[in-house]
């Protein structure tokens, strides 16, 4: 293992420091219990309202309600969906240059589900919290979308390197 660690260059070793960041990140977030959970994202629910429903404060009690749950569970999904992102651009990064269709790209997206199930059913022992399959999958689709964004990146990286390779050889 740690010859395995040796054999990594220094931008892996940093994503592999990230990754476990965001990992903890994420479970920090798990931990809350729902009380502290739903003032957190209330914070960013309480705007993006305003930016979805121009006329909220016009409406009845019951309809601004109905308003606040619909924009609070994008809220929620969204952050799943972010976070996640993130955890995936950086395992990717750790992970090194390959293509999409490798097992590396297939172990960063298992490796994401894995923490993603682990997750939600560290939520289940949390005070008001639950383990969500759906949240699972939202997870795992942030994981991937992350990957991809970070395959993108390092083509455009290599198609920038190999240009100056080829300027410079001239």
């Amino acid at each position: 293992m740690i010859e395995k660690l040796r054999q990594l260059d220094s931008r892996q070793r940093v994503f592999i420091v990230l990754t476990l960041a965001v990992m903890i990140l994420i479970f920090i977030f798990s931990a809350q219990d729902a009380d502290e959970s739903s003032k957190t994202s209330s914070k960013f629910t309480k705007y993006a309202v305003r930016i979805f429903y121009s006329d909220y404060d016009n409406q009845t009690p019951e309809v601004q309600k109905e308003m606040w749950d619909k924009t609070s569970f994008m809220i929620r999904k969204a952050a799943h969906f972010s976070i996640y992102t993130l955890l995936g651009l950086c395992a990717s990064f750790a992970v090194g240059k390959r293509k999409l269709f490798t097992m590396k790209s297939l172990g960063v997206v298992l490796f994401g589900f894995m923490y993603a199930a682990s997750d939600e059913f560290h939520q289940k022992f949390v005070n008001g919290r639950s383990c969500e399959f759906r949240d699972m999958m939202i997870d795992t689709g942030g994981v991937t979308s992350g990957m991809l964004i970070s395959l993108v990146i390092m083509g455009i990286i290599a198609l920038i390197v190999r240009k100056r390779r080829r300027v410079s050889s001239k």
